[in-house]
């Protein structure tokens, strides 16, 4: 199975990972002479050679109308993810770090724009030369955010959708950090172009290595607190928190914010499992550099290779009966899948005395079986289970949800053994089917013309 392995122990941001997956490919000068043909407004994508701790890998520079975001703010160290967010009545303003480098950012962080306080009076002059450069403000909510990314940028329809459900798992962080409607929350033009390029650049580089699975280590969030016109805030900040919610993450003793929102939101949205590094025969290696010096090299790596195809233990339960009933035999197969039972058939068979009867099997996992096997002799008459310890290849699944005109609808992705399948919850066809008054097979069709 195609995997790709991401390594997390210095945390996770936009241009990183950019950086990192674009030396997993054969020819990165070329996707680089494509990412700026494709129609982000202003940006330019440009990569460096860099060390770190004498490893080398690529430093991603974006620049939106030829300025750089960390010409125009305080350096950090991941510097052009920032996603200037402001509401309509406020000003911008910077994070600062409470550490020793008060000076610089760390890395992106998502802004949300407030009233500055009199000792930030050096970015209301940021704000002026913003102005210079990109020739006013333009406020774009999500919709407009949709907007570019629909109509203006050419890259094809699914990475389109993977960036767009990145922006609105950020979005829907920073609602829910502020205490606001998503509907409320606007992207500062550069920090909008900025993370545009880092979001879309991923999504693209995802698409164009299209591993069969995406596996992550546990995230290093970094430690210590950040300050910003709202007062001290701790790290993890409240939008990084909330995305991560679900993914295993730890702080460290390394002082400052190490994963980004927009690091958070690829990876929640790309990876497929976190844990430790898997038996694999790694084929590439990247390694995408940070702007700051660490004593540890400040670097996303990613391995792309080959892991065995799934398989798993799993244990088979048969018996026979010939004294129930269908109706019995019903009931006693939905209590079963209660307990746990992976799949339950049943198979006519012809038994003792020449009666007809019924054999019953059983596929549980090993941790399940004792609880299968009460469930068996209390809703059924057999006096007697055989076991069976089996292996059974499986394809990798899982459950994606997919909005449409017609509601959410579910559909189960299966993939590995060098093939991949697409199947829609059935419930929710049928649903649909009862709601327009057609067809199944029209329901399908439908569905299918979306794509």
């Amino acid at each position: 199975m195609k995997t790709l392995f991401i390594d997390c122990g210095m945390g996770a941001a936009g241009d990183m990972l950019t950086a990192a997956l674009l030396e997993l490919l054969p020819d990165p000068d070329e996707f680089i002479n494509r990412l700026n043909s494709i129609g982000i407004p202003g940006v330019e994508f440009k990569k460096e050679r860099v060390e770190k701790c004498g490893i080398t890998g690529t430093h991603m520079h974006v620049k939106v109308h030829g300025v750089e975001e960390g010409e125009e703010v305080h350096e950090h160290q991941y510097e052009h993810e920032h996603f200037h967010l402001r509401f309509d009545h406020a000003h911008p303003h910077d994070h600062d770090h409470e550490d020793e480098h008060e000076d610089e950012h760390h890395h992106e962080h998502v802004h949300v724009h407030t009233h500055i306080r009199e000792d930030e009076h050096h970015h209301e002059h940021d704000h002026e030369h913003d102005h210079e450069h990109y020739h006013g403000h333009t406020h774009n909510d999500l919709a407009g955010i949709e907007h570019i990314v629909n109509d203006h940028l050419n890259i094809p329809q699914n990475v389109k959708k993977d960036v767009l459900a990145v922006y609105t798992l950020i979005a829907e962080a920073e609602s829910h950090a502020h205490g606001v409607p998503v509907t409320e929350i606007h992207f500062h033009e550069v920090g909008t172009m900025d993370a545009a390029a880092d979001i879309t650049a991923v999504c693209m580089l995802m698409n164009e290595i299209a591993p069969e699975e995406v596996i992550a280590s546990p995230v290093h969030v970094g430690s210590g607190t950040v300050k910003c016109a709202h007062g001290i805030l701790p790290v993890p900040a409240p939008a990084t928190a909330y995305i991560l919610q679900g993914i295993p993450s730890y702080g460290g003793e390394i002082r400052g914010e190490l994963c980004t929102p927009t690091g958070a939101a690829l990876l929640k949205h790309f990876v497929t499992r976190f844990g430790n590094m898997p038996v694999m025969k790694t084929a590439a290696i990247g390694y995408g550099m940070g702007k700051k010096d660490f004593p540890i090299a400040n670097c996303i790596r990613v391995m792309l290779g080959e892991t065995e195809d799934k398989m798993d233990k799993t244990v088979c339960l048969a018996f026979n009966v010939d004294d129930m009933t269908a109706e019995e035999i019903g009931f006693a197969m939905d209590h079963l899948f209660e307990s746990g039972a992976k799949e339950v058939f049943t198979i006519p068979v012809g038994m003792k005395k020449n009666r007809p009867g019924t054999l019953i099997e059983v596929l549980c996992k090993q941790e399940d079986e004792e609880k299968i096997v009460r469930t068996i002799f209390k809703h059924t008459s057999t006096i007697g289970v055989r076991k069976t310890l089996t292996d059974r290849y499986v394809l990798e699944r899982k459950i994606e949800e997919r909005e449409t005109p017609y509601g959410m609808i579910r559909r189960k992705v299966s993939s590995g053994y060098g093939v991949q399948r697409v199947k829609y919850e059935y419930d929710d066809l049928v649903r649909i089917s009862n709601e327009r008054g057609i067809s199944l097979e029209d329901v399908r069709k439908l569905i299918d013309g979306l794509d």
